[in-house]
């Protein structure tokens, strides 16, 4: 396996294998070179008084070309006759702090820290409000391992590409298939964890990841580090750029990071048009990092350019600023000696970096008098965090079947329970990929231990990939003879991850077969809990009396088996809702190189997500069942909404043309709508809970055209709102809609219109009609 890895990448692996490997002390804390005592101190750069952007030019001037190129590196060299100490930019935060990188070290005071729910898991709970608050709680717990020297203040999270095919090994690590809640996502994590204030200070960096049209890893001889994504300009502009545009424009994230993927035949990293419009139009402020050994790629394994140097002259012209690797360090002095690069280019880079770190006030003297500076191992694995991971947990888990009302149990009537399957006692599983050490993690077996106490455990396969059935019969007999039985089966990071793709939808090796057969024997139907980050075709469970209950629990972080008894036993009702489609395993034949989103009906190609799916689905998204049944009223919606004309000073006074477009649907471009301000409106929804129990519900409101034309969405998210109802009464939820945002589609050209016409919006099967006119 690690031979198949790229030469480059391969040898950055080794790097950082030595230097996790390597008895590093974390007792000192974080070199200051601004200190009253430093060698720096009576340097512009040091000088809090003055602009940022000053002293980060007063900063650059100072360097040797030797020491700028040093500085090109996510490790950065110390420069020690300026008192500048060395710098890791490269630490990770997906869903907590974790060892992917050499920037978070958990070998000092902080031993570990509170492991959250994997991201598709916490945006089922399509609450935005807990979003920012995770994000916080991370942040907290990064700043305060910062504190105690065990972690930089640059961490490269959240990852915001859409989860385009069930298949992709890392769309666990994403907040789903749809555009508006993944930048809502991103925007809320970057605010979250960023902790900006009103100058522009930052207590940590985000880095929003990876731009862009990034959703394969290694799939039927593409891999992620030579793939050319062929996207169309309407598929950039409505599905994959909209999350990295919120992510800028409103969330104000500090970093971006350039993917491996060629995007139209040119490398991420090198594409000038895309790095420009994040800092042209989108206003981005903030330093652009490759991936790890992308700039390599360029030249070793994609062949785009034609010598290292070329490589190294095409990211930096293009504006990309530091290399997550060594290929910038090795081959940027010969760049210039070439006439490839000037030292401009380098002075220009350096620019956006250390005006990022005086933002996080690494160059200030004195940072006491802010509070997350006096942040410590105290505030690490605190008791708030690990109720907030808990509420994330529970507000993400989705019911996807209870058959006549199988669940919750009653407690008081269950005498045995038994758990089979290999990730029934298994905290490793619980976190999915890029996690760290958790404080107090619980597995299953122990949460449903916490309620019944005579609660037996047997794995029934060796291991998740299941590929013997020689437990099958010690699971029987237990089965045979117990109360009630769940069931655990589902992905393992064998069978999903980075650098992983799956080849299947169907659950892996023999476990079909195991659940058949434990659900054939036992006295009561069994309860099938399905781990994992993507999609499964569990269609067979979805159809099966035996099976009475079928919940997604995905990775469910450090207090997933907490949670899940918790759902079981009825202390918790379920309202998550899926954050992507679950396809049926004959999806598998459609390439998943290929990039359309929109459906193809001569090629048999059936589209991507719910917004141009045409196919049959296993669960849709936005699917997801409560203890308690509910029904919906629309209170108040626009009957019509009248857009403006454009206003004069875009024309020629004496040319007005006509703003309406009239090929195929009549529309209006939106840059041609005077005021996208005065088109907002609010759907007031009522919410009654018709019994079962209390509970939180989540709304999710849908609008489709009625033309319901192919290249349009099928339908498309424009709000949620997530609101607690009581048996027997009725709650009101607001949601706030941008049709310039929200409604408006893209056409082939890329270009944002909104379609005139009638207009359905749609809450479940209830619908409202609306009118757009000019």
């Amino acid at each position: 396996m690690f031979d198949e890895i790229p030469k480059p990448v391969r040898s950055h692996l080794s790097f950082l294998l030595l230097f996790l490997l390597s008895p590093l002390s974390a007792s000192t804390l974080p070199n200051r070179p601004c200190t009253s005592s430093g060698a720096a101190n009576a340097f512009p750069f040091c000088n809090s008084s003055l602009p940022v952007l000053t002293r980060a030019e007063s900063l650059v001037s100072l360097l040797t070309l030797d020491e700028k190129i040093k500085q090109l590196s996510n490790t950065a060299d110390a420069v020690p006759r300026l008192g500048l100490p060395a710098y890791e930019w490269w630490s990770e935060a997906l869903h907590g702090l974790c060892t992917n990188g050499p920037g978070v070290l958990f070998n000092g005071s902080i031993r570990a820290a509170t492991v959250f729910p994997q991201v598709i898991l916490t945006a089922a709970s399509f609450n935005r409000t807990l979003w920012r608050e995770v994000a916080r709680a991370i942040a907290e717990e990064a700043r305060a391992m910062h504190n105690v020297g065990q972690a930089g203040l640059t961490f490269w999270a959240p990852n915001i590409n859409i989860f385009r095919d069930p298949r992709w090994g890392r769309g666990q690590e994403t907040p789903g298939e749809d555009p508006l809640t993944v930048s809502t996502y991103a925007v809320d994590y970057v605010k979250g964890f960023q902790h900006e204030d009103d100058n522009g200070g930052l207590m940590l960096s985000a880095c929003c990841k990876h731009f862009t049209a990034y959703d394969l890893e290694k799939w039927n001889g593409s891999a992620r580090y030579t793939f050319n994504a062929k996207v169309t300009e309407q598929d950039m502009e409505d599905t994959f750029q909209p999350p990295f545009k919120s992510c800028i424009t409103e969330g104000h994230a500090s970093c971006l990071m350039c993917a491996y993927n060629q995007v139209n035949g040119v490398p991420s990293c090198a594409r000038e048009d895309l790095l420009n419009q994040a800092r042209d139009e989108w206003g981005f402020k903030g330093y652009i990092t490759s991936d790890c050994d992308a700039v390599a790629i360029i030249y070793e394994n994609q062949t785009y350019s034609s010598s290292p140097e070329e490589s190294v002259a095409d990211v930096l012209k293009a504006g990309m600023d530091i290399n997550c690797g060594t290929y910038l360090l090795r081959h940027t002095k010969s760049a210039i000696e070439k006439g490839k690069i000037q030292e401009e280019d380098i002075n220009r880079a350096l620019l956006n970096l250390f005006t990022v770190q005086l933002r996080l006030g690494r160059f200030d003297a004195e940072q006491n008098n802010q509070w997350f500076t006096r942040l410590g191992h105290t505030d690490v694995c605190t008791e708030n965090h690990r109720n907030l991971a808990l509420e994330a947990t529970r507000q993400g888990l989705v019911l996807l079947k209870n058959e006549n009302g199988f669940l919750p149990l009653k407690r008081q009537k269950v005498e045995s329970i038994a758990v089979i399957g290999p990730a029934g006692n298994d905290t490793d599983i619980l976190g999915g990929d890029y996690t760290g050490i958790p404080c107090r993690p619980v597995s299953i077996l122990e949460g449903i231990q916490h309620y019944i106490e005579n609660t037996i455990f047997v794995p029934g396969c060796q291991n998740v990939s299941c590929n013997s059935t020689s437990g099958f019969n010690l699971a029987t007999n237990i089965a045979t003879n117990s109360d009630y039985v769940i069931v655990v089966a589902g992905l393992s990071l064998t069978e999903e991850t980075e650098d992983l793709d799956r080849v299947s939808l169907l659950l892996p090796g023999k476990q079909m077969q195991l659940v058949n057969t434990i659900s054939s024997v036992t006295k009561r139907p069994i309860v099938l809990v399905l781990m994992g980050g993507g999609p499964i075709d569990v269609t067979f469970a979805k159809d099966n009396k035996d099976i009475g209950g079928i919940i997604w629990i995905s990775y469910p972080g450090e207090v997933g088996g907490q949670v899940l008894a918790e759902v079981l036993f009825g202390d918790y009702n379920p309202d998550g809702r899926l954050p992507i489609t679950w396809y049926p395993e004959s999806f598998t034949n459609v390439p998943m190189s290929d990039m359309n989103m929109r459906s193809d009906p001569s090629r048999s190609y059936p589209g991507r997500t719910y917004r141009f799916y045409t196919g049959e689905t296993v669960y849709k998204f936005g699917y997801g069942l409560s203890y308690s049944n509910f029904s919906y009223k629309f209170l108040s919606a626009p009957d019509k909404l009248i857009l403006s004309p454009p206003s004069i000073e875009m024309f020629h006074i004496s040319k007005i043309p006509d703003y309406v477009r009239t090929d195929g649907l009549d529309h209006v471009y939106i840059k041609d709508i005077s005021s996208c301000q005065d088109l907002k409106f609010s759907v007031h929804v009522s919410v009654f809970n018709h019994g079962g129990m209390n509970g939180a519900h989540t709304v999710l409101l849908f609008v489709r055209h009625r033309s319901n034309l192919t290249d349009y969405p099928v339908k498309q998210l424009i709000g949620f709102e997530r609101v607690h109802t009581n048996i027997g009464e009725a709650a009101e939820v607001e949601i706030f809609v941008d049709p310039c945002k929200h409604i408006s589609v893209a056409n082939k050209q890329g270009k944002r219109k909104l379609l005139l016409g009638a207009h359905v919006l749609m809450l479940e099967d209830l619908e409202h009609e609306f009118y757009i006119q000019a």
